[in-house]
């Protein structure tokens, strides 16, 4: 499971990649996605030192993608964010995961990371802004047909 940190990142990002280019406000990203302002200015900035967002003071600024959607994996986002389902952990313990140190339950585990990893690999923000303009167009009462 990806941490929260994560899946607003996600969320945030997939909204940003919405924007088609234009920078978006942290405040209005955040609104938007139902997500603390504090926390996902927090979550920027990290982003940003990670290189997949640049901000931009001022008027006429924000939040723009570093690289196209398209471009931008999960995997990526995890990383920037040092999210723990990237860690290679046991488990049935917290014992670092290895197939030197292979228990009950390795063989699952090892089967489930590879399959959690391509997820992550191959999903990226233009799929979760995909989903999120089908979702919109098809919520009641939101002008859509």
């Amino acid at each position: 499971m990806l941490s929260p940190a994560t899946g607003y990142a996600a969320t945030a990002l997939a909204y940003i990649a919405g924007a088609g280019g234009r920078p978006v406000q942290v405040r209005q990203a955040a609104d938007a996605c139902g997500i603390p302002q504090a926390y996902l200015a927090k979550i920027i900035h990290a982003l940003a030192q990670a290189g997949l967002v640049t901000t931009q003071r001022g008027v006429g600024g924000g939040v723009t993608l570093n690289r196209p959607a398209v471009e931008v994996s999960l995997r990526s986002i995890c990383e920037a964010l040092g999210d723990p389902c990237l860690e290679l952990r046991c488990i049935l313990s917290e014992e670092r995961c290895s197939d030197e140190r292979a228990c009950p339950a390795h063989e699952f585990a090892k089967r489930m990371r590879a399959q959690c990893e391509e997820f992550l690999r191959s999903t990226t923000v233009a799929d979760l802004a995909a989903f999120e303009l089908k979702r919109r167009r098809s919520t009641p009462g939101n002008g859509a047909s």
